[in-house]
């Protein structure tokens, strides 16, 4: 059972809403995401590129710069090392772009998901070494291959680090002890040390900012690296960054800049999957954008997305971007299947009675991992590790709750992990087959999570009857746009909703249409686009057959239910409606 929770964040509403010309309703919503006094509130509104931080105050910015302003003078060598994900791909690009546009002498290598693994390996470096590359700039990883660097300064290269992941520890009597890798310059704000204001960033968006500050030493104007904040926004959505601070106007002005974008690869992408640009939010990039850039890393070759970003003709990105689009149809079946597996596995054995979800999929395509255990996630809402045949061995990435720090649970476990690395919310490990029993085991018996931690939380912002749900507010709710993890849209709440009808509607008979009655007799059309089925039994066992069918005939009136919805608009034959998108009920 879901817990509800109404938020109770005091403020004075209606004086925010005269000091910036906004609704109250906005100014509590503002509010309830912790967004207080009037600069932070003005930043929120209106944040613009000139609002992002300064790029030297990360550490160790300053060393990268001087080095990379020493190759590029001596037309040194550089290879960027990126990642296969989204965040990857385009912080290789970002980097390589950046670097070019200045006239070094640079390419790039991305690792292959299923040969190489996660980022940097012996094999890269030496791939890097056997072409002569003096230096090696890696994006969105190397922060915990202090061994594979170590290796490659033996070689004799320079090598930089920027990356986001959490920095590897030893914890020793209850104290952390961190573990830098041995680099000429390792650029992550997560570094304790690092007095960047904000340690929220995607791969991507730290390889901009070095970018920035180096473009701007070289008294370049870093404005013409404007075009690459839409990469930033791809990837920070992609990569599910909380859009919050730095991040939301990273994502607010990419937005902007994709719906003209001059990128021939990424305007063939949005073509073939029919996006109306003037419409395009942070959705498309998470939900159909952001999955076919993924898709070419995990079933070929993620220098193909980097390929499509970086093509020159409209021809051939049309060709790239058809390929990528095919590429994440055949995943979507794989992973359906894949899906299946897996609930099979946690409702028929005893790995139902587990807080930690250890999944073993022996036949699932490794690169699937990570998007399994994030829809088991959302099913039991419990921690969820998927596992795979691997090369060698297990491999497998993980997915979880609020309430459960990831990276540090598997650093509990490290001893029989080959390799690991990830945050709170998402990691990626490899192990022994053998050990897949003591690793289900060891977390299992680790874990702390309580009753109530377990419990999936909705959060309402406010109660607010149907009768507020006007044109007007739908309109002024974009303010608080772009949408996504850490800046979820709002959601609201009706209690004593009476159910007067209802219709099946959709080729799958997927969506239901109500018309429902508030407890102020206020009726409002309500929209349910999940699990149709579910909703229509639950009613039949609390109100029995007849009120269910006399429901969908029109002729309701007998079934209440509490709704947590987010308000919207229907456009039909140039009518404009408001309407209620229902999100949860009880």
């Amino acid at each position: 059972m879901e817990q509800w929770y109404l938020y109770k964040k005091k403020a004075d509403f209606n004086q925010i809403g005269e000091k910036f010309n906004i609704d109250p309703v906005i100014a509590r919503l503002i509010r309830n995401r912790d967004v207080i006094g009037e600069e932070a509130i003005e930043r929120y509104l209106n944040g613009t590129i000139s609002d992002l931080y300064d790029g030297m105050l990360m550490k160790d910015a300053d060393k990268a710069i001087d080095i990379l302003k020493e190759k590029i003078a001596e037309e040194k060598k550089i290879r960027v090392i990126g990642d296969y994900d989204i965040d990857g791909v385009n912080a290789t690009y970002i980097l390589l772009e950046g670097l070019e546009r200045l006239g070094a002498y640079v390419d790039s290598d991305i690792p292959d998901r299923i040969g190489d693994g996660y980022g940097l390996n012996r094999h890269l470096i030496d791939r890097a070494y056997d072409a002569g590359i003096d230096t090696i700039i890696t994006c969105d990883n190397g922060i915990a291959a202090a061994n594979e660097i170590a290796y490659g300064k033996e070689l004799g290269m320079t090598i930089i680090v920027t990356d986001h992941h959490e920095i590897p520890f030893d914890e020793i009597d209850g104290e952390k002890i961190y573990r830098l890798p041995p680099a000429d310059a390792v650029i992550d704000p997560k570094q304790k040390d690092c007095v960047y204001p904000f340690k929220g960033l995607c791969g991507a968006a730290v390889a901009y900012k070095l970018m920035e500050a180096l473009w701007e030493s070289m008294g370049k104007d870093s404005a013409d690296l404007d075009d690459l904040i839409e990469n930033v926004a791809i990837a920070t959505v992609g990569d599910v960054m909380d859009l919050e601070d730095e991040n939301r106007i990273f994502v607010k002005e990419g937005l902007q800049m994709l719906k003209r974008t001059k990128n021939p690869g990424l305007k063939a992408l949005i073509e073939c999957t029919g996006i109306d640009k003037e419409s395009l939010n942070s959705y498309h990039i998470g939900f159909v954008l952001g999955p076919c850039i993924n898709a070419s890393g995990r079933l070929d070759t993620a220098k193909r997305a980097l390929k499509l970003l970086r093509v020159r003709t409209q021809k051939e990105a049309d060709i790239l971007a058809g390929d990528l689009k095919a590429l994440n149809d055949s995943r979507k079946d794989m992973t359906e299947e894949a899906v299946k597996l897996a609930k099979e596995q946690v409702e028929t054995t005893d790995l139902s009675d587990d807080r930690v979800l250890v999944i073993y999929l022996p036949d699932c395509h490794e690169s699937l991992a990570g998007i399994v255990a994030g829809r088991i996630r959302e099913c039991y809402y419990k921690p969820v590790f998927v596992l795979t045949d691997a090369e060698d061995g297990a491999k497998g990435s993980g997915r979880s709750i609020d309430g459960y720090h990831m990276y540090e649970e598997l650093n509990k476990c490290k001893d029989i992990l080959t390799k690991f690395g990830g945050h709170r919310l998402a990691a990626g490990l490899s192990l022994e087959k053998e050990n897949i029993a003591e690793f289900r085991r060891r977390l299992n018996e680790n874990c702390t999570l309580t009753e109530e931690e377990m419990k999936e939380k909705v959060t309402i912002d406010m109660e607010m009857p149907f009768l507020c749900v006007t044109e007007e507010l739908v309109k002024e709710l974009e303010l608080l746009e772009p949408f996504g993890k850490g800046n979820t849209k709002p959601i609201f709440a009706a209690r004593g909703v009476t159910l007067l009808g209802a219709r099946i509607l959709g080729k799958n008979r997927n969506v239901l249409k109500i018309k429902a009655q508030d407890a102020n007799g206020s009726v409002i059309e309500a929209m349910l686009f999940q699990n149709v089925e579910g909703f229509l039994k639950n009613m039949e066992e609390t109100y029995g057959r007849m009120e269910v069918d006399a429901l969908l005939q029109g002729r309701g009136g007998h079934i209440k239910i509490a709704v947590t919805y987010y308000p919207d608009i229907n456009e039909y034959m140039g009518k404009r409606t408001p309407q209620i998108v229902i999100t949860h009920y009880r």
